[in-house]
């Protein structure tokens, strides 16, 4: 899971020289608060999914937002940290930090700690109260629908069954479902059912 994002990230490191350019630069780029907040949530789910695609395109989605910045993205495994910096300090897709005098165009985000994965935990024990009604109530096939919906949600979006938009429920169905989820027949033939059965509890 969140190793296998620590190892990508930690490729773009430590092998190479770089170059005295950044060091004349005038002025100090800073990305937006709004850029920061969105690699981190998606770092996050990189760590929190276990589907190599999923981690992939979390992947992709954090640099192709850090590219209209001109930035890049590691993980640091010695303090799992977050490091976004300018991509000006790699050269041949490596930085070496070590050897670079200036050092405050970087931005770090602390991924461990005791709020480390604090919102998705919270939703996670929100989504299992939620299913145990489900199952006491209507059974473990419809149960087993709503688990890989919880997984969808909290991995995805941060958000309980519950708090699920229309949209959000058709690409469950539609999308996800059908791509990532392994149902039985009885399962299948129910999905939307269960869904809708989310209707009927409050929050």
């Amino acid at each position: 899971m969140g190793k296998r994002d620590h190892d990508h990230d930690h490729g773009q490191q430590d092998d190479a020289e770089i170059t005295d350019a950044e060091s004349g630069d005038a002025e100090r780029t800073s990305l937006p608060q709004s850029v920061i907040d969105e690699a981190e949530r998606l770092t996050r789910l990189c760590i929190n999914t276990t589907v190599d695609a999923e981690i992939t395109a979390y992947r992709n989605e954090r640099q192709s937002l850090l590219d209209e910045h001109g930035y890049a993205a590691r993980v640091r495994d010695a303090d799992d940290t977050l490091v976004l910096y300018p991509q000006s300090w790699l050269v041949d897709g490596i930085a070496q930090f070590d050897q670079i005098d200036n050092t405050d165009r970087a931005v770090e985000i602390s991924l461990s700690g005791p709020a480390i994965g604090a919102d998705w935990e919270n939703v996670e024990t929100t989504n299992k109260t939620i299913i145990d009604m489900i199952r006491q109530e209507h059974g473990k096939a419809h149960a087993r629908n709503i688990r890989a919906f919880a997984d969808f949600m909290g991995n995805h979006y941060l958000k309980s069954v519950t708090e699920a938009t229309k949209d959000e429920r058709e690409e469950f169905i539609n999308e996800y479902y059908t791509r990532n989820v392994w149902p039985s027949e009885k399962e299948a033939a129910i999905v939307s059912e269960s869904i809708r059965l989310l209707d009927t509890i409050e929050g």
